[in-house]
């Protein structure tokens, strides 16, 4: 796992569709291509530093190369359950692994496995969020940054459902003030890029063989208050697409002339093997001047 000399070994540049196949003119450069990764679940077993490892050599060999990673959350393989003990193994691999094997610029948000809320725990000082904090470098779970003339907002989606039995996505109050301030504040021309960890909007129920003539969404799998964030996001159209990982799927959906994606999982099924007909990847998102982008599903 030397990165240099498993780069070495990898032999050519890996080349990516020309970028009149997205109907761009080829004098049009993109100002930035980044790499979202997303549910890499990393833990000891099943070669998972190893093929990670290679997901991370397949992303810096990419020509034109990638200017910083987005990191969609569920970054270790599970907090939740898990002693103190476990997770810092995980967290400490997870250090090792890109100490040696990456060198770029990485930006994260948290997952629902990064989030240590087991009842054992309660009161301590690194319940909750603040322990996967501490090891990403965040004080907090939701900020904003600029980044070659694109807004680049993330969001922390996970929170505690009214009985602190389980997850929901959601904002809260907060964060959802912030949110809107963070978008009055922005220049109209400038192109907004938004990245959560449970999506936004999603469809993917609708392909669950067990429900039949009823679908149910679960609050776990997409935001409740995707409503009231799409209403927000209608008053700025400059918000241009929105990126989430969570349910280990690869799903594009248009509305309202904003894109969502869900990127799989470069874990796929948790490490063994494709998650449905999603095989284990990351998204590859050219972006330019005027909010367009390009965007595929990489396999790595």
């Amino acid at each position: 796992m030397q990165r240099r000399s498993a780069l070495k070994n990898l032999g050519g540049l890996l080349l990516v569709p020309s970028l009149s196949q997205f109907g761009i003119a080829k004098q049009d450069k993109p100002v930035l291509r980044i790499a979202h990764l997303t549910d890499v679940h990393l833990k000891g077993e099943f070669d998972a530093p190893e093929r990670f490892a290679r997901c991370l050599h397949h992303v810096q060999q990419q020509s034109p190369g990638v200017d910083l990673i987005l990191n969609g959350g569920d970054i270790v393989f599970d907090m939740n359950k898990e002693n103190l003990a476990t997770i810092s193994k995980q967290w400490q691999l997870w250090h090792d692994v890109l100490k040696a094997e990456c060198s770029m610029p990485m930006h994260y948000c948290l997952g629902n496995h990064d989030i240590w809320w087991s009842e054992d725990n309660k009161g301590q000082a690194i319940y909750g969020k603040a322990y996967a904090l501490d090891k990403i470098g965040l004080h907090k779970p939701y900020y904003s940054f600029v980044k070659n003339g694109w807004k680049f907002i993330i969001m922390d989606s996970v929170h505690l459902d009214v009985d602190n039995t389980w997850y929901i996505g959601k904002l809260g109050d907060e964060q959802f003030a912030w949110l809107e301030n963070e978008l009055n504040a922005t220049s109209a021309d400038m192109p907004v890029l938004v990245m959560s960890h449970i999506p936004v909007l999603t469809a993917t129920n609708l392909i669950d063989e067990t429900i039949v003539n009823k679908w149910v969404m679960l609050g776990g799998d997409m935001h409740t208050d995707a409503a009231k964030i799409i209403s927000l996001f209608y008053k700025h159209p400059n918000v241009k697409l929105c990126l989430s990982g969570h349910i280990h799927l690869r799903e594009k959906l248009v509305y309202d002339n904003i894109t969502f994606i869900c990127n799989g999982a470069v874990s796929g099924a948790w490490w063994e093997g494709n998650r449905r007909e999603t095989a284990p990847g990351y998204g590859l998102i050219e972006l330019f001047a005027d909010g367009r982008f390009s965007e595929q599903y990489i396999n790595y």
